[in-house]
């Protein structure tokens, strides 16, 4: 199994999670902001990971601090649980419609952190403020050294937009972990 756990504190945040990539899907989070609680549970139920997190930030400031940093304790367990990426499928790329909305999602698991994130996402959804969605990204995919391309190919109601990008990604990460060989994918012979 490939698992890991993690407890990640700052002077703004107290994070602990546990994180199996070959799991059923199974979702136990609390991160103390309702909207991305729901985009993780989206992420975890299908990417087939099992993930349990805890977060206990500073919310009276705002959301800012929480999805970043775990964003970034996330990312750090994906890629502990990932060990050397002996026979992984390494690359991946999903087209998501959620109702009018349509996310572009492609990634690379080459150890590598790039993030490019296309769509302007300004306003909220409900008291969750979308331009934390890219944040969560950046933190996400610079700590689990990823190369990770997010696109909007259709806009509509931002919760959708937001909801497809996350479906997208997991489908991704779903995709690019699954075991194919016994060979680390690369000509390099690392990852």
């Amino acid at each position: 199994m490939r698992n890991a756990s993690l407890e990640r504190n700052t002077a703004e945040t107290r994070i602990s999670l546990t994180l199996s990539l070959d799991g059923e899907g199974k979702a136990d989070i609390e991160s103390g902001v309702g909207f991305f609680d729901h985009m993780l549970e989206l992420l975890t139920v299908h990417s087939g990971f099992d993930l349990t997190l805890r977060c206990q930030g500073d919310t009276q400031v705002d959301d800012h601090h929480s999805v970043e940093d775990v964003g970034i304790a996330l990312g750090l367990a994906f890629k502990e649980a990932l060990g050397d990426k002996r026979g992984i499928a390494r690359f991946a790329d999903r087209v998501v419609p959620m109702d009018e909305t349509c996310a572009l999602v492609a990634l690379d698991l080459s150890g590598r952190a790039y993030l490019s994130f296309q769509p302007v996402m300004t306003g909220k959804a409900g008291s969750f403020d979308l331009e934390l969605v890219e944040e969560f990204l950046r933190a996400f995919s610079s700590n689990a050294g990823l190369n990770l391309y997010v696109d909007l190919l259709r806009r509509g109601n931002r919760h959708h937009e937001a909801e497809a990008i996350f479906k997208a990604l997991a489908r991704c990460l779903r995709d690019a972990v699954k075991v194919e060989s016994d060979r680390i994918p690369s000509s390099k012979g690392v990852l």
